[in-house]
């Protein structure tokens, strides 16, 4: 049966990056050999050292990115950079270009809008222990809090729809641009998979921009603002609880005092009590109405979210009628 064929997707790998010349040039050979249809940005975040020549020389395009952080960049990326297909991975050598076609490969053959590169081997380096430990917890946590999507939130190499990136708020502005993807995701229920990959060590002299506990501490209000926002009845019912529990504790005693004696001589622990009381039902108003908003916006979202072209995608039509979906970025891609 006669086959249908559409425009070649387009494909754009994203590298954010700050102080690599050690390694970037590397980078954009190796990605530039794998996905030779490809184009290869560079977004140079203030960098001090020789990244943007070393990048520019290996054949990237080169754009400067003023604003300091990992989320400013990589929310400058998704407004200025149009293609179908979007790989994302850091210049610092630890993800392996040649991984990427798998990546893509995923991302087309099971329509997902966005494929995780989870890292194997995360915690051989000693260096990394901290970081590792951290990883552990924040894990937990979001899988507490926004469900099992995802195993490994803090993976830099990620391949996404034009339908996510166009759709994707963007509003951290460091490091913990990973855990906001990753709640968008699982907010609006979008289909996303995994994929376990071997992570690298990075070459002697260069460092990474990660400190334990600064960016820990980002992320970890980044994961109370989330859940305010997308779980507001979650977020102020806690609250509530803890001011109600509170208001209990101090109004028995004196219930108990006013039912034996008919007096209330602690009249500040009564004032505060009620206080506390009122503060409990407030909260829990505020949770219930802000519930209401937040589903009003998750249901926008997802209606633009829909509303955005899926990109230009192969089809063959096969001999069963049905439509599955090949990429073909290059001869790398269709070797794996």
């Amino acid at each position: 049966m006669p086959h249908e064929v559409r425009n070649e997707p387009a494909i754009a790998v994203l590298l954010p990056c700050y102080n690599e010349e050690l390694t970037i040039g590397e980078v954009v050979r190796r990605f530039r050999e794998t996905l030779p249809s490809a184009t290869i940005y560079v977004y140079d975040n203030n960098s001090k050292d020789l990244t943007a020549l070393r990048a520019r020389a290996a054949g990237a395009v080169v754009v400067r990115e003023p604003r300091q952080g990992k989320g400013n960049v990589v929310r400058r990326m998704f407004a200025d950079i149009d293609a179908d297909i979007y790989v994302m991975a850091d210049g610092d050598a630890t993800y392996a270009p040649e991984d990427a076609p798998q990546l893509i490969n995923t991302l087309l053959t099971e329509r997902s809008d966005m494929v995780v590169g989870t890292r194997r081997g995360v915690t051989d380096d000693a260096g990394r222990s901290g970081h590792a430990f951290g990883n552990r917890i924040f894990n937990r946590l979001y899988k507490g809090l926004f469900g099992a999507d995802f195993t490994d939130i803090f993976s830099g190499y990620r391949v996404f729809s034009r339908r996510f990136v166009k759709s994707f708020p963007a509003v951290s502005g460091g490091f913990e641009i990973e855990t906001e993807m990753s709640v968008h995701a699982s907010q609006l229920k979008l289909p996303v998979n995994e994929m376990a990959l071997d992570y690298g060590r990075r070459p002697e002299g260069s460092s990474s921009k990660l400190s334990t506990f600064r960016d820990g501490a980002r992320i970890l209000w980044m994961f109370a603002m989330l859940v305010k926002e997308t779980q507001p009845l979650r977020f102020f019912g806690t609250f509530a609880l803890f001011f109600l529990a509170a208001s209990i504790g101090l109004m028995i005693p004196v219930l108990v005092e006013f039912a034996e004696t008919g007096l209330v001589p602690r009249m500040p622990t009564w004032v505060l009590s009620v206080g506390l009381l009122l503060l409990s039902m407030l909260a829990m108003v505020t949770g219930l109405i802000l519930d209401s908003v937040s589903r009003g916006r998750a249901e926008q979202k997802r209606i633009f979210y829909l509303s955005i072209p899926a990109g230009r995608i192969e089809r063959r039509t096969g001999a069963n009628g049905q439509a599955p979906l090949k990429s073909e970025p290059g001869k790398a891609s269709q070797a794996a």
